[in-house]
């Protein structure tokens, strides 16, 4: 079994060796002249990924300071020469999503009127990716966060497992779309003892064409949910049923205290009446039976449809069940559900910060993925080819 570094203090597991994948000439050069790596955060917990990957890049952290008014306003002060550089800003979002949002933003404009040649921003868990879709009578907020950071001066960004992957179509410039894949499947064969009598679950059938990837590069069985009492993103209003109908001989009154009658806006058409949708009783296609059920998403924040899918599993004969995913916001009482639940495990990458969670619940496990972040930025600032971080990665992922 290769052997791999942990980092005791922060439970992070830190493979000594690249994914497959990524074993190619990528020595990281300490080169000092020509870029900078920033981090936009004010709390030193959300710093730590950016210092990790400025320890495999073999630079130091760009000096700056980045702090909160008494009034709640945000201050950033450069301090020192950015004129003709490239320029990476490190940007991890806390709970406290808006002000993440202020100080990236701020930090930019603030560069860019210091003269840097190239910004770019390296956002490993992109916020507001949720409200990609129109909803009813409401916005496509990440459109407009998208538009706010080209105006602030971003001319590149770098992230990871965006909920939608038609979001790069929301910028005007060009944006690399990392993938953890290679990372957690890593994880599961060296940290899942007996892998190979696991299958993989998708806990609604909109995740069924992620966890099939997992399942086939692991050669495992796949097993989908469906059915979940829950609403699903899908399901949502999305203002296609917001005007009302046709009415039909409504007496109006003008005000002069005579009634007429109103007339249909458009006389004479009729639309076929649509059948409501009604989800079937929970049920799993695929056997669990006597396996360890791995459940794949890429985003595990409110946790209540991830408890609901391990008790279906445990119901259905699975015997252990882990909880994969690319981000752990793991909001509200999510790490306290967790540790009540029939979940075994939670293993997250360290896209955001969550120690705090961590405390709160043994369960959640952390896997670095500093290295690719490192070597995207390396390859960046030297003009090489970003295809080699794709190399054997599925687009479903």
């Amino acid at each position: 079994m290769p052997r791999r570094m942990l980092i005791p203090h922060k439970s992070v597991f830190s493979y000594s060796r690249p994914p497959k994948w990524l074993n190619g000439p990528s020595t990281m050069n300490s080169a000092g002249c020509g870029y900078r790596v920033f981090s936009a955060n004010s709390s030193a917990t959300c710093v730590e990924l950016a210092k990790r990957i400025t320890e495999r890049l073999g630079v130091e952290l760009g000096k700056a300071v980045v702090y909160q008014e008494t009034n709640g306003e945000t201050r950033v002060e450069i301090k020192e020469s950015v004129r003709g550089q490239d320029i990476f800003i490190i940007q991890t979002i806390p709970r406290d999503v808006n002000t993440a949002v202020m100080e990236l933003l701020i930090m930019t404009y603030a560069l860019k009127t210091s003269c840097a040649k190239n910004i770019i921003g390296v956002i490993p868990y992109f916020p507001y990716s949720k409200q990609s879709k129109m909803r009813k009578r409401g916005s496509i907020v990440c459109k407009l966060l998208a538009s706010m950071l080209s105006n602030a001066g971003l001319t590149h960004i770098i992230t990871m497992d965006l909920h939608q992957k038609e979001i790069q179509g929301f910028f005007n410039f060009p944006v690399d779309n990392l993938r953890a894949s290679p990372f957690l499947l890593q994880y599961i064969q060296e940290e899942i003892q007996d892998y190979r009598n696991a299958v993989i679950v998708a806990k609604s059938p909109d995740a069924a064409k992620r966890a099939q990837s997992y399942a086939e590069r692991l050669r495992l069985g796949l097993a989908v949910i469906h059915g979940e009492p829950q609403c699903s993103e899908h399901d949502m209003a999305d203002g296609r049923h917001s005007p009302p109908p046709s009415i039909q001989n409504t007496t109006i009154h003008t005000g002069l205290g005579i009634p007429c009658k109103r007339q249909p806006l458009y006389p004479g058409i009729e639309l076929p009446m649509m059948m409501a949708k009604e989800k079937p009783p929970i049920s799993v296609v695929g056997d669990v039976g006597g396996r360890i059920a791995i459940i794949v998403d890429d985003i595990i924040d409110e946790v209540e449809s991830f408890v609901a899918a391990a008790e279906i599993l445990k119901e259905r004969g699975a015997y252990k069940i882990f909880v994969m995913a690319t981000h752990g916001i793991l909001s509200a009482d999510a790490p306290n559900l967790i540790a009540d639940s029939s979940i075994d495990e939670v293993v997250v990458t360290n896209t955001v910060p969550h120690e705090l969670q961590k405390l709160q619940c043994l369960k959640i496990k952390t896997v670095d993925i500093s290295l690719i972040l490192a070597e995207a930025i390396r390859r960046i600032h030297n003009g090489e080819s970003m295809s080699y971080l794709f190399r054997n990665i599925a687009m479903d992922d």
